[in-house]
This record gives structure tokens, sequence and C-alpha cells, in this order.
């Protein structure tokens, strides 16, 4: 665990969040339970009302993932690629519960494609998200998954493992 680059990212949202006109305190830990390691920079919602948590977390989480691929964006900019860190913005248990929902798409989709026999779209997922999906289901040998299409249309594709 790099203690400086995730205290610099830390700061790095605190200072974007202040510039925003939402200044709020930002807590940041290493975890390792989900699809992938990363540094989780917590957003604390104390000091921020209900329409700055939905204003910051956007439709879909879309400003929240806007937030999240910026603060990647700039914090591996000038980092070697073998020290570059994945950071996961979090507000109000957004990413939990997002996960957790993804976690339902990717059984279900496995289970079509298991049954039918046939590949599976999934449309409608951030690049984050698919990567998280990818991740998910890598652990079942018998799946493989890939991307189909351009941004904004792209989908992942989940079809039994070709052999």
């Amino acid at each position: 665990m790099d203690v400086n680059q995730m205290q610099r990212g830390q700061q790095w949202l605190e200072e974007l969040l202040r510039l925003s006109g939402l200044p709020a305190v930002v807590t940041a830990e290493l975890n390792s339970s989900f699809a992938e390691e990363s540094y989780w920079l917590t957003i604390d919602e104390a000091a921020l009302s209900p329409d700055q948590i939905e204003l910051i977390t956007g439709p879909g989480g879309s400003v929240l993932d806007s937030i999240q691929y910026l603060t990647n964006a700039i914090l591996n900019l000038s980092q070697e690629r073998d020290q570059q860190k994945a950071f996961t913005v979090e507000l109000a248990g957004y990413r939990l519960r997002r996960y957790a929902e993804l976690k339902d798409i990717a059984d279900q989709a496995a289970a079509a494609v298991r049954k039918t026999g046939t590949e599976f779209e999934l449309k409608s997922l951030s690049s984050a998200e698919r990567r998280q999906v990818h991740t998910m289901l890598k652990e079942y040998g018998d799946l493989e998954t890939f991307s189909r299409g351009q941004e904004p249309d792209r989908r992942l594709v989940i079809r039994p493992l070709q052999g």
C-alpha cells in the first residue's frame, strides 16, 4: 500500500470538492474486497445536504463516475505504469449498493447463458461497471466476457467459453 498516493488522492478530492463549493471531508483506505483492489476515497456526507449528495452522485451515478474517472486520470497522469493505482470514489453507500446490483445482474446473465447456451448482452453499463462485471465473471470457468460496440453504445457480452 502506498500511503503517500492514497493521501494524495484524499487531498486532491477534498480540494476538488472545495473548489466546487461542496467542501467535505474525504477518508481514504485500501479496499481489496471488491472486484479489484483500489484506494477508496469516501466522501463524508455529514456536511452535505440531500440535494448536494444527489448533485454529486448524478443520474445513475454518472457524476460520481465522472469524478472517479477524473480522479484516476489526474492522480495517475505522471506515474509509471507499475506505480499507477485504482481509486474508487464513494458517497452515501452508492458504490456498495451498485456493486451488489451488478453482482446480481452478472449472476442472472451467467445463469441465462448457461441455460440457453447463447451469448447475452448487458447494456447501459459504464466502462468501470463493465470492468467490474468482467472481473466478477472471471471466476466462472465456463464463461467468457468481452465488450462490443463503441461508446456510448458499448455493451458487455457474456457467452459460453469458446474451446
